[in-house]
């Protein structure tokens, strides 16, 4: 059970009294009717065939208050995607699919690359940007929240208490970010929040001092959870991150457009478990290793932004004294996990670091040595200033996807 503080600086919903879901969900279908709720799952074509993603569905069946259901469908063919078509049909709501990789997406993809203003690169940023534009150009909503399509320990509680702060007709948040204990199997895991985020950040104080976006970045509990909610309208203003910052791009987007108070996070489990990405120490194009390169790079992008200066000797420093703060953080956590009864290999916890402490160094690298890198797809109000109709067709390409026969 969580406690009750507040930290002063993003409002913490902390779950006090584990109220029943009933109660939860009887709020929230009341909420709807003045505030109605989408909510965006962005997919590849094989978590259809993984071990989460068929319970999650199951659990979303069962929400009452949801108006819309949108899916980011990547790496599908014709065949997969009428695949994914009957594994979503069960859903009561209203739900569309993307196909990012049918005919009709890819054409205005096309467009868009004509325009400068199409996602660089595929993956996670971009399904989430496409998405973003459908919900907006659907109009069903006034609260759009996403999650992952790998969460193992899903129940739909856990949607409950993410939309809930947004979508109460009396409360004032823009934007909540889910939280919880990222524990499985006996095991203390979220090594890239434990042992790199944190203790970059508190690095990164010490070096250029307490600044503002630094201190609200070290107030969330889990940054780098794939949960959150937000207004509809908070869509049409934010650039998305195309690569694996984009917890940390989100976050930072939210910060430059809205006042900390209208800001928040949400225990929303006692534990939480997913699909685990490999270290990938020998390959820095996936895994953790490209997970840390591309935060180390969303961080010093946005300090940039704040008027910090870097340099090839100052992240050197940098490098230096995020390390001796990851190991001394690694002995809290260790002291935490046996206290609680869990393991955590302190070899393996080392090693890690170690590949994150390189990896500043070469983001920083890459920092200095590409200062035209566009790594934020553009937002959806530019989109419109520059194509005014493209929301309205992106619309009907979807709506022809999943029309029946």
């Amino acid at each position: 059970m969580s406690d009750f503080h507040q930290n002063g600086i993003i409002t913490d919903f902390h779950n006090l009294t584990r109220r029943p879901l009933e109660a939860l969900e009887e709020d929230l279908v009341g909420f709807s009717k003045q505030r109605p709720m989408s909510l965006i799952l962005p997919s590849l074509f094989s978590e259809l065939e993984g071990p989460a993603l068929a319970h999650i569905v199951d659990e979303l069946a069962r929400v009452p208050y949801l108006s819309e259901v949108v899916i980011g469908l990547d790496r599908a063919d014709r065949a997969q995607f009428d695949k994914a078509r009957e594994f979503f049909a069960r859903l009561p709501q209203r739900h569309r699919i993307l196909w990012n990789d049918g005919p009709g997406l890819c054409a205005l993809d096309a467009e868009l690359e004509e325009q400068g203003l199409a996602p660089q690169q595929p993956g996670k940023g971009r399904n989430v940007w496409y998405c973003a534009g459908y919900v907006q150009a659907s109009g069903c909503s006034e609260v759009v929240a996403l999650h992952d399509c790998d969460i193992l320990t899903y129940d739909r509680g856990m949607l409950a208490r993410l939309f809930y702060p947004v979508a109460h007709p009396y409360f004032n948040y823009e934007f909540c970010k889910g939280y919880y204990p990222r524990i499985a199997e006996g095991r203390l895991n979220g090594r890239v929040s434990r042992l790199m985020v944190t203790p970059l950040l508190r690095a990164l104080k010490q070096m250029f001092g307490p600044l503002p976006y630094l201190e609200y970045l070290d107030c969330y509990r889990y940054p780098l959870s794939g949960e959150f909610a937000m207004r509809t309208e908070v869509l049409d203003g934010i650039r998305i991150p195309a690569d694996w910052g984009l917890e940390i791009g989100v976050l930072s987007e939210v910060h430059r457009n809205y006042s900390t108070r209208r800001l928040c996070q949400v225990d929303l489990a006692d534990a939480y478990d997913h699909k685990h990405q490999p270290v990938s120490a020998e390959d820095a194009s996936g895994g953790l290793n490209r997970m840390s390169l591309d935060i180390a790079k969303a961080l010093y992008r946005k300090l940039a932004t704040q008027g910090v200066t870097f340099s090839a000797e100052g992240f050197r420093t940098l490098k230096a004294t995020y390390y001796r703060m990851a190991l001394d953080l690694i002995e809290a956590y260790d002291h935490d996990a046996r206290m609680n009864g869990l393991s955590l290999d302190r070899h393996s916890e080392e090693r890690a670091v170690e590949l994150f402490a390189t990896n500043l160094l070469e983001a920083g690298g890459v920092f200095l040595d590409n200062p035209g890198e566009r790594p934020f797809i553009p937002s959806w109000n530019r989109v419109r200033a520059a194509i005014p109709d493209l929301l309205p067709r992106m619309a009907e390409v979807v709506e022809a996807d999943n029309a029946p026969g």
